[in-house]
């Protein structure tokens, strides 16, 4: 892990939540309901940007990679994949800090770093 993959994975996981919140909302209200081509738009070069770290075990779905343009998913399906991509970057990011004195940081290359980030979640906590 290099400091510059740490600083990717947080700004991905923040901006994959943020998305899971707001598809989550629209979901609710209209699970059923097709993604417009503007919001797709941004939600898969975020996938695309994750799916550079998340490699190997992390992968969140074999075979999956993006959304497909042509067949706009629906606010459950988006929910249910980013989901997934959560869950995975929350596996990694858990796999990559360390505890020391009652904080928690960031291993870069090895070592313990001054990075500081919170607690692992459980993987079935929200």
């Amino acid at each position: 892990m290099t400091e510059e993959e740490v600083n990717k994975i947080e700004k991905i996981q923040g901006q994959i939540q943020g998305l899971h919140v707001e598809i989550g909302t629209l979901s609710k209200k209209n699970p059923d309901g097709a993604l417009n081509k503007f919001k797709l738009k941004f939600i898969n070069q975020i996938l695309v940007n994750a799916n550079e770290l998340l490699i190997g075990q992390y992968k969140p779905l074999d075979g999956f990679e993006k959304f497909d343009d042509d067949d706009l998913p629906t606010n459950s399906d988006v929910t249910i994949i980013l989901e997934q991509y959560l869950t995975c970057l929350e596996k990694l990011r858990s796999d990559n800090i360390t505890s020391d004195h009652g904080y928690w940081y960031w291993r870069i290359a090895g070592k313990t770093s001054s990075i500081r980030t919170i607690k692992p979640q459980k993987l079935n906590e929200k």
